[in-house]
């Protein structure tokens, strides 16, 4: 395999020095692998000359886009031997404030409008955003769901234990949008990590959002909620200013929004555009 996932940090050192710090849960897959075995067509569908260098697309990508991206870089690499694609996934507040501050990359895909905005707004983006998927909450429980909770005003019942996303990450302000008002007992900087708490046995319930928790089905149950029409976010992606590779990145874009990968984004629980 050659598809890297890295950490949203060390991007941030890349580009602004500095020491890595204890965020190191993803860490980096590897190569995938020779070439040879998967084809010799380029991006153009055109024969690719063996001894063409690989050439890296570096996307930026919110944290509950992890399985779905990781599954559609292969799909792209299978189609386009010559390039490597480099993931890096985390809360996108925290990605776009990287790009602003001169992180390399060539494509941001956020989990929000307003996160895409800081970067449009800052003048990094090369083109306007595209939505490409959007993403419900759901509350995410242990499996089996033992205290029973099957709406918001559960979740305020005396001794139920609640993990939220930050306000300032998108599932945290889709929370705030849906009108939950409970008191969480944490507030995490993305949604995986979060829903960790329900995994770890921490909390009883997270608002996370659905694909996140079909993703973790062998551990908890996604619950749907009434107020959860109100707390869907719309998923933009652009290629950004300067990018190293902006062909790659425009070569990306467009298979993520083509129909192969729009089915991954199905199977995951993403919703159309």
């Amino acid at each position: 395999m050659r598809i890297r996932v890295a950490l949203a940090t060390v991007l941030l050192l890349a580009g602004c020095g500095g020491s890595a710090d204890n965020t190191g849960a993803q860490g980096d897959r590897g190569d995938r692998g020779d070439r040879g075995d998967r084809g010799d067509r380029g991006e153009s569908g055109a024969p690719a000359a063996p001894d063409t260098p690989l050439r890296r697309v570096t996307v930026l990508a919110a944290a509950s886009l992890t399985e779905s991206f990781t599954r559609i870089g292969t799909d792209f690499e299978a189609r386009n031997p010559n390039i490597e694609v480099t993931f890096s996934f985390g809360g996108s507040s925290g990605l776009a404030q990287q790009i602003t501050s001169g992180a390399p990359a060539d494509v941001f895909a956020a989990a929000s409008p307003a996160t895409m905005q800081t970067v449009t707004g800052a003048g990094d983006t090369a083109g306007e955003p595209a939505v490409f998927a959007r993403n419900q909450l759901v509350i995410a429980v242990p499996k089996g769901n033992p205290e029973g909770l099957t709406s918001l005003a559960a979740l305020e019942k005396p001794g139920i234990k609640v993990a939220l996303c930050a306000e300032q990450v998108p599932c945290g302000a889709a929370a705030k949008q849906a009108g939950v008002t409970v008191e969480p007992v944490t507030q995490e900087q993305d949604v995986k990590a979060a829903l960790s708490k329900v995994r770890l046995g921490e909390v009883d319930a997270a608002l996370v959002y659905r694909t996140d928790a079909r993703a973790a089905a062998a551990d908890v149950d996604g619950v749907e909620f009434p107020e959860s029409a109100k707390a869907v976010n719309d998923y933009p992606i652009v290629a950004l200013k300067d990018a190293p590779n902006a062909a790659g990145a425009a070569a990306f874009i467009e298979y993520v929004r083509s129909e192969p990968a729009q089915q991954v984004l199905a199977d995951a629980g993403f919703q159309k555009p």
